[in-house]
């Protein structure tokens, strides 16, 4: 039977089993990973305004009048 193997986190390149993180550091780690998720959502939802906002600026082109008369 394989041994547990115990939780680690790396940061900075250097691994740090979770056990022997603090609790205030193991709540600023969960801070951090609620951060990295935020942005990665917000990221999600600019990209997706971004792309409304093309669709938005071609459709309002289509619905210019043609200017047809010569200078």
């Amino acid at each position: 039977m394989a041994a547990k193997k115990e939780p680690m986190i790396k940061i900075d390149d250097k691994d740090y089993k979770l056990s022997d993180l603090s609790d205030e550091a193991k709540a600023e780690l969960q801070s951090l990973q609620f951060c990295e998720s935020e942005i990665a959502r917000l990221k999600a939802q600019l990209a997706v305004a971004a792309t409304a906002r093309i669709a938005y600026a071609k459709a309002v082109n289509k619905q210019l009048p043609k200017d047809n008369v010569k200078h």
